[in-house]
């Protein structure tokens, strides 16, 4: 999903009218102080949002290493692999596409978490706390220092519904509560489901 922010005017509040050159890394050196703290609060929030974004079993079959599939807490500019690029080709069209989202999930969760994170970060003014993948780094590798994202529904759910997690700060109680436990309910009815590999592995030797 692409986001970018503007004002009443129409003007991109995350690109920045001159390039700083004493950014911390030139990957951001285009991109405004609330574009930064809208980065650092996605970066921060992202593992604690992950049923938001990937809310079915099958969803986590597809975030897997060595597929180009965002499975880190990780970002770089135009890096097409990790969990949000970075899109600067000019001021007007700054943006971040948050990869980590895929067709199963419901599009106004998806905003909802990303503006609430991003925001998040914004009013506190976070720092981006990893630094950005090189172009052509493999996210998940050796030299990825982001955070494994939940490698299941089951994973990321307890994440979600844990207390204190910035799900609940961003959305609340009652509808990390609400939602959570949909999503537990959904991992029951898988883990109690007769798989169609169980009757072909079994059927014949147990």
């Amino acid at each position: 999903m692409h986001v970018s922010i503007v004002d009443k005017d129409g003007k991109n509040l995350f690109a920045r009218e001159t390039k700083d050159e004493n950014a911390k890394w030139s990957d951001i050196e285009n991109l405004s102080d609330m574009g930064r703290h809208f980065l650092a609060g996605l970066l921060v929030g992202l593992p604690d949002i992950m049923p938001l974004l990937a809310p079915t079993i099958n969803s986590y079959k597809r975030l897997v290493e060595n597929f180009w599939a965002p499975v880190t807490v990780s970002w770089g500019l135009e890096h097409r692999a990790a969990s949000i690029r970075l899109i600067t080709p000019k001021p007007s069209a700054t943006r971040f596409e948050v990869r980590v989202p895929g067709a199963d999930t419901n599009p106004h969760f998806v905003l909802a978490a990303i503006l609430g994170c991003g925001w998040r970060g914004v009013e506190k003014k976070l720092e981006i706390p990893t630094p950005p993948l090189a172009m052509g780094q493999d996210v998940g590798g050796d030299a990825d220092p982001g955070e494994r994202l939940a490698k299941s529904l089951k994973e990321a759910t307890a994440r979600f519904m844990e207390k204190g997690s910035i799900a609940r700060e961003v959305f609340g109680d009652d509808f990390v509560e609400h939602f959570g436990g949909t999503r537990e309910h959904e991992v029951r009815l898988y883990d109690e489901a007769v798989t169609d590999w169980e009757m072909k592995r079994y059927i014949e030797t147990v």
